[in-house]
């Protein structure tokens, strides 16, 4: 019994010593629990931190990058618009000043006008003076003969009307006879001198006018080489240049479409040298490409230059020589318009010098005429009108521009002499023999189409295609259309032949109303 008691004591105090000794062990880890816990708190929390001041820096950076965007897209948008409106600024003060010449050429003419109508008005008095002086001759010449022949003043008046008329038929006469044959004598030397120079001018090199070039082949090899795999080759061609570039059936040959000269020929140089070199990529073609554009630019300087010296102009602003030499590659009919150019310079100098005028000033205006057409793909506006900004605009004579401004004007009543000599010259080099030759079938086939076009207007009685087509002659009936509708029937015509033929020069569209009354007496 002792020994239960002891035993149930021993294993109680054993039980009660392994309890506390749980309990100390127990609290100890929950003591280091804790601190895991704190320390796993203050880990997230520094972490949290840490993360936090990432995305606040990150926000910091992608705010300031497109706070620099916008700002460089601003300042862009700016510039362009500061580019924009200093284009605007320069054409408004180009305008200003061509307006500021005009103005000068209007007062130059109301004073001219002026004057003239001062001296008219002297000549009036002068005329009535005389006129009085007549006629108080008259009354005492009348007396006169009355008292010395003892006539009558009727038969006196008779006598002296008969006198007065002989003498006069006579003076009249032979003031004819010498005003004839000056202007006979006038006329046979300007026009020997002006068809000797045409006559000379029939040797000038011609020019197909054409929007192609065609490009010879070693072989027909080459042709899938410039196409490149998968085209990348003859893509990389046109993005360079600008050009459509068609290979097709036609036997070791490519062609090379544009309406831009310069870029075709461009191309064509360029395509040249890739053939001859045989190594046909686009990295070499873009090399190529740049090469010849750097290349054409001393190119057309030189031909300018060149034009320049042909004609004894040496004087002309450098831009001007450049547009010169760019004309080398437009064409009109079987010239170049750089050809045309220097032909009409020359004919300007001769017919100068044979009515008086400065040769130097009229073979300068010649020379630039059809410089707009350097820039009239790229400008709008009448190649006469933009040709005279471009010179207005490189300080030439109001002389100079006016003439160029006016060379296809009809109505030249109040213009300089030197744009009647332009007109002449410019006309007879476009209508000398070869200048605008054509074949003979597309030449019939204007011509119809020309007269087809205008009888499709109603009430066309009858038309009639003259000067080899550049002008139509359409006659109107009178009872079927009033005088408002014949003016709208003119432009009609003349917009619905602009816009389905083409043809070279200009085409005048003139609409005839004619009404006729016959009578008989019997």
């Amino acid at each position: 019994m002792d020994i239960f008691v002891a035993a149930v004591v021993a294993f109680l105090g054993l039980a009660i010593g392994l309890g506390l000794l749980g309990f100390v062990l127990h609290k100890k880890g929950l003591a280091k629990a804790f601190d895991n816990a704190q320390k796993d708190s203050k880990r997230i929390l520094e972490e949290a931190r840490k993360e936090a001041d990432r995305l606040v820096k990150n926000a910091l950076r992608e705010a300031k990058e497109e706070n620099r965007h916008r700002r460089n897209s601003f300042e862009e948008e700016t510039k362009q618009r500061r580019t924009e409106i200093a284009k605007l600024e320069s054409k408004i003060k180009a305008r200003e000043q061509t307006l500021e010449k005009k103005l000068a050429i209007l007062e130059k003419r109301e004073k001219d006008l002026s004057t003239l109508e001062g001296k008219l008005q002297q000549d009036d008095q002068k005329y009535k003076r005389l006129l009085e002086e007549c006629e108080s001759t008259l009354e005492r010449s009348r007396k006169t003969l009355q008292a010395i022949a003892n006539m009558s003043a009727e038969e006196a008046k008779r006598e002296l009307i008969l006198s007065l008329e002989s003498d006069a038929r006579k003076k009249a006469q032979e003031t004819i006879r010498r005003i004839e044959a000056d202007a006979r004598r006038e006329a046979d030397e300007k026009a020997r001198a002006i068809i000797s120079t045409a006559v000379q001018r029939i040797s000038s090199e011609y020019v197909n006018d054409s929007t192609i070039s065609v490009v010879a082949l070693p072989s027909e090899d080459m042709k899938g080489r410039i196409i490149g795999r998968e085209g990348r080759n003859i893509r990389a061609i046109e993005h360079a240049t600008g050009i459509d570039l068609i290979i097709d059936d036609t036997p070791e040959a490519v062609i090379i479409s544009s309406f831009n000269p310069i870029r075709r020929e461009v191309a064509k140089v360029a395509l040249e040298r890739l053939i001859a070199d045989g190594r046909i990529h686009p990295a070499r073609i873009e090399e190529t490409v740049k090469r010849v554009e750097t290349e054409f630019d001393q190119v057309i300087q030189e031909n300018g230059e060149r034009a320049s010296f042909d004609t004894g102009i040496t004087d002309l602003h450098p831009e001007l020589i450049k547009l010169l030499g760019r004309l080398k590659y437009r064409s009109t009919g079987q010239q170049t318009v750089l050809n045309h150019a220097v032909e009409v310079s020359h004919l300007c100098g001769i017919i100068a010098g044979e009515i008086g005028l400065n040769v130097k000033k009229a073979k300068r205006i010649g020379i630039l005429h059809d410089i707009g057409k350097a820039v009239d793909q790229e400008i709008e506006g009448h190649h006469a009108t933009v040709g005279a900004d471009l010179c207005a605009k490189y300080d030439e004579a109001v002389e100079v521009v006016d003439a160029i401004r006016l060379h296809h004007t009809e109505n030249l009543t109040y213009a300089t002499s030197y744009a009647v000599v332009l007109q002449a010259a410019n006309v007879l080099s476009a209508n000398r023999p070869g200048a605008r030759k054509e074949m003979l079938e597309t030449y019939v086939k204007r011509l119809t189409d020309m007269e087809k076009i205008i009888t499709s207007f109603d009430g066309i009685e009858g038309t009639f295609v003259l000067q080899a087509g550049r002008e139509v002659l359409a006659l109107v009936s009178p009872t079927n259309i009033s005088d408002e509708e014949v003016v709208n029937l003119s432009n009609e015509i003349a917009t619905k032949l602009r816009n389905e033929l083409t043809f070279p020069g200009q085409v005048r569209v003139t609409v005839v109303k004619e009404t006729k009354f016959t009578e008989y007496a019997r």
